[in-house]
């Protein structure tokens, strides 16, 4: 809780505004008081930017009327609701706002901070009262989405439930210019990694995540590359073995990757509390630390109900009943009671002599009593005991750099649209899902708490829920174009003296739209050289061309350079080549669906398909040859390969799995016959892709079902190759026995013989690794960067990274070891000393993982790519040359963009990749 602010109204219809109790995302709530019954009642009102927006007014509108359907239960009544003047005529007008009563209770997240996880009985309880409320949702053919760890309570007697839809739940929310309202939420299910809509078996799912969380104080998700937070969510098993052991099957039954696997609601509610979650709570259910944290917010609400006992005695003299609550002189004594004392009720009247309508307060002067005299906000979280609940004021100010690039730039466009007013604000809540679409979702050394989210309730790409899913609400459709026009796609400009301050500012560019989704700047084989235009500092180069994947197909899924002559994107649906002088995609073909990769085989396009290599015609994209794997591999049938692990010259290595059935062996006398074993080989492969035949494979230990283990290539030597193991991958043995470090092994590129395995340091499994052709490797160790010895281990040079954060995969070029880091530090470290030749920011706040690092051809030019934008450095001497952000889709009705930057060498150009879109810009 917190004093009001000067901005904040006083008044709900009959609610007389006490504090502010937590802030949300989409709205601000307060305790309030019903002057008609003297009820205490939370107020929920709308974020008066959002509420601007009639397609919020509408959803708000719709969760508020889902709440009064399920009031009663672990659902409290509403009270009211409206559009109230506030008390202030100008500031309040159209408030959205909702009333309920007033329950003591703490957010989950906020107990599993003070108390940690909680104990099987309250699990139980928690899971059966939330599953029940989900059952009656489930039956009416509704989803709630509406779970996060701080919209479910703990109160005295059980759980409640304060959200009822995507907007109470919203990690972010924010109104864009047009009427367009995007809401993120703060955590992701398997079908919506797939692009499919939510349903009842969502709820399940993120219940089961919850349960996970309540259980652990982390979550199933977090072990991997951050990069692969979605790929995990969608193909990984949680990792449940901290969960007691008598709840861990319906859980995992909860994160079942097939939605029609899932248990009901009503299942589960049975299975949890089968005589129903408030019979099991009888007589207590909160370990004893949360139950007095619950009677201390208790006392707080009840002492600012004390504060207000002076006005309500008022009603009764003529000249004051009206007067009194609207002013901010009761206001004092609130403050005071919030901060745990109480005022005299008479403190609010005037003193020296009759009694009258108080002065008039100044919006102007901070409402807290310890407020700084210019601040235009108070104190931040009031009650500073142990124990309290402290809710997050969701106003800080970003990040600010003393040395700004000036723009963030799309390309030039053709001129912008007739200008229309334009507002935009977003606000995030710190909520404990993360955003699994982002990269960067965890990291070593931080606390992490559901989906890889610390338990401070920030998600490890520092911000809440920024990279979670969209939820699209139906929103007006985009201006017409000027009369005679050709329809055109708004984009814009954005720049980072606005994104600085917490916006962006979006101007009216537009693109024309070129059949099917594509569009192209060149139109001929030769590309035309750009318009000559005013140079502003930090402003990318003008691109040779734009390619936008058609919306009509399937989202892609790798995106690889093929001889600097093509760009090969690969999706579920078929495999398309894009001529990297023009822009023109030149031919799809379907038979490359779902492939990996791009690589040259002489003059032919090798790609790795699920069942089968493919070598394609560079012209047409006709297969030339065709090798099934159940038939390059007959001696090792139902081979399932993985994804390929490196490649050099002509040969690629990857991994594979296959079940082969060992028999019983033959039982004593008088003993039973055992059952024969199904037990998965792997190996790891070596593969000339020119002359299509097998060099070696060699054994290695199976990984994680369905039994493929996945590696990576982290360095490359004359005589062999060092590989790692994907964490996720890893089984519960192995990572058991490895103790919480990272291990590599090294393979004899001859013979595929296995010559060592070795740990490094305490480098964990998910640090950030690169080798050179010398054997020297370096290695995220902490907040470090270290260089090893491969074949010794021996430490040989160590640069301290900034503090709290971490560094990434680091790039091998030429003399220096580029360096990444989760602060946005990007670097350059002489590979013999271990020196620091420069260092600078990406002046991106530290909002992802380490952001992922490219180098022209050329060697002269360095490219970070995370979450926000890319940024190119000369690699040199790390002057920030320029840097990029596109707007995604403008359409109101588009799909939300929310895949991270990409940048691949090629020539003379860069290819930025963001999802769908790809842009060529001339480097040197």
């Amino acid at each position: 809780m917190e004093a009001l602010r000067s901005e904040d109204p006083r008044r709900f219809g009959r609610f007389t505004v006490l504090a502010r109790f937590q802030e949300t995302a989409s709205a601000v709530r307060y305790v309030a008081r019903d002057t008609g019954t003297g009820e205490t009642a939370v107020i929920t009102a709308a974020r008066p930017a959002l509420a601007a927006v009639p397609a919020f007014r509408r959803r708000f509108e719709a969760e508020a009327r889902t709440a009064e359907r399920l009031a009663g239960g672990w659902v409290v009544p509403p009270l009211g609701t409206g559009d109230g003047d506030g008390g202030r005529e100008a500031e309040g007008a159209g408030l959205l706002w909702t009333a309920a009563g007033y329950v003591p209770a703490l957010p989950l997240a906020e107990a599993i901070g003070i108390a940690g996880p909680l104990p099987e009985r309250a699990l139980r309880i928690l899971g059966a009262g939330i599953a029940e409320i989900l059952s009656r949702v489930h039956a009416g053919g509704a989803v709630l989405q509406g779970l996060a760890p701080d919209t479910v309570l703990l109160a005295e007697d059980g759980p409640r439930l304060t959200a009822f839809g995507p907007l109470g739940a919203a990690a972010t929310a924010e109104a864009r210019p047009g009427g367009q309202l995007s809401v993120r939420l703060g955590y992701l299910t398997p079908e919506q990694v797939a692009g499919k809509e939510a349903g009842a078996p969502s709820d399940l799912f993120v219940l089961g995540l919850l349960l996970a969380y309540a259980a652990t104080g982390t979550t199933p998700f977090t072990e991997g590359p951050p990069e692969e937070a979605a790929r995990r969510i969608a193909e990984a098993d949680p990792e449940l073995d901290a969960v007691p052991e008598e709840l861990r099957a319906l859980i995992a039954g909860c994160l079942a990757k097939d939605p029609a696997e899932r248990p009901t609601a009503g299942t589960v509610a049975a299975e949890l509390a089968l005589e129903g979650a408030a019979g099991l709570a009888r007589g207590g259910w909160l370990p004893e630390r949360l139950a007095a944290a619950v009677a201390e917010q208790e006392g707080r609400v009840r002492a600012l109900e004390g504060a207000w006992e002076a006005p309500a005695a008022a009603d009764s003299v003529p000249g004051v009943a009206d007067a009194v609550p609207e002013t901010d002189d009761a206001v004092p004594a609130v403050a005071d009671a919030v901060h745990g004392h109480a005022v005299p009720g008479d403190a609010v009247l005037q003193k020296g002599g009759a009694v009258g309508t108080p002065a008039p307060a100044d919006p102007r002067v901070p409402l807290a009593p310890d407020a700084d005299a210019g601040a235009t906000h108070g104190t931040g979280d009031i009650g500073e005991d142990q124990g309290t609940t402290r809710f997050l004021n969701t106003d800080p100010k970003p990040p600010h750099s003393a040395r700004a690039t000036t723009q963030l730039a799309l390309p030039h466009q053709p001129p912008p649209l007739p200008a229309t007013p334009a507002h935009q604000h977003t606000h995030g809540s710190p909520a404990p899902y993360p955003a699994a679409l982002l990269p960067g979702s965890a990291g070593p050394g931080s606390g992490q708490g559901i989906n890889g989210r610390s338990s401070s309730g920030q998600d490890a790409n520092g911000q809440g829920g920024n990279g979670g899913p969209m939820v699209a609400l139906p929103l007006p459709p985009a201006p017409a174009p000027p009369s005679g026009g050709p329809a055109l796609d708004r984009r814009g400009l954005l720049t980072v003296a606005a994104a600085a301050v917490g916006g962006l500012v979006v101007g009216g560019g537009a693109v024309a739209v070129i059949g099917g989704g594509e569009s192209a700047i060149a139109t001929d084989a030769k590309p035309a050289p750009p318009k000559p235009r005013r140079t502003l500092p930090g402003q990318p180069p003008e691109p040779r061309w734009i390619y936008a994947h058609p919306s009509s197909e399937s989202a892609p899924l790798t995106a690889a350079l093929w001889q600097d002559r093509l760009l090969v994107v690969t999706s579920e649906s078929q495999a398309s080549a894009v001529d990297l002088r023009t822009g023109k995609r030149v031919w799809q073909r379907a038979d490359a669906a779902g492939g990996q990769a791009a690589l040259a085989a002489g003059d032919l396009c090798f790609v790795a398909g699920p069942t089968e290599f493919l070598w394609l015609a560079p012209k047409d994209g006709a297969v030339v040859h065709r090798l099934r794997y159940a038939d390059g591999f007959t001696d090792l049938p139902g081979l399932q390969v993985g994804r390929l692990a490196g490649h050099s010259g002509t040969v690629v290595w990857f991994t594979g799995s296959h079940t082969v059935t060992v028999k019983a062996p033959k039982p004593k006398k008088g003993k039973k016959q055992e059952p024969d074993k199904k037990v998965v080989q792997a190996h790891l492969f070596a593969y000339d892709i020119v002359r299509r035949a097998e060099l070696w494979r060699t054994p290695v230990p199976a990984g994680r079902a369905p039994g493929t283990p996945l590696y990576r290539v982290v360095a490359e030597r004359p005589a062999d190759i060092l590989v790692r193991q994907e964490p996720s991958t890893l089984t519960p043995a192995d990572v058991k026995a490895a103790k919480g470090k990272g291990s590599l092994r090294c393979f004899d590129r001859e013979t595929g013989k296995l010559r060592w395995t070795k740990q490094y340091g305490t480098a964990g499994p998910n640090a950030g690794i690169a080798g050179d052709e010398s054997g020297i490797l370096y290695a995220s160790v902490g907040a470090d960067l270290q260089s090893f010895e491969a074949d010794t281990t021996k430490p040989l040079w160590r640069v301290t990274g900034t503090e709290g954060s971490y560094f990434g995969t680091p790039l091998v070029a030429g003399p220096f070891v580029h360096t990444t880091e989760r602060s946005q530090q990007i670097g350059a470290v002489e590979r013999e000393t271990g020196r620091f030749v420069w260092r600078r920011s990406t002046e991106v706040p530290a909002a992802g993982g380490a952001p992922a690092l490219t180098v022209s051809t050329t060697g002269e030019t360095l490219f970070a790519a995370d979450a926000a934008q890319v940024t190119a450095f000369s690699a040199a001497d790390g002057e920030r040359l320029w840097k990029f952000q596109d707007i995604g889709l403008a359409d109101p009705k588009g799909e939300t963009v929310s895949a991270p930057y990409r940048a691949l060498a090629s020539g003379t150009n860069v290819i930025v990749q963001r999802a769908r879109s790809f842009y060529a810009f001339p480097v040197a």
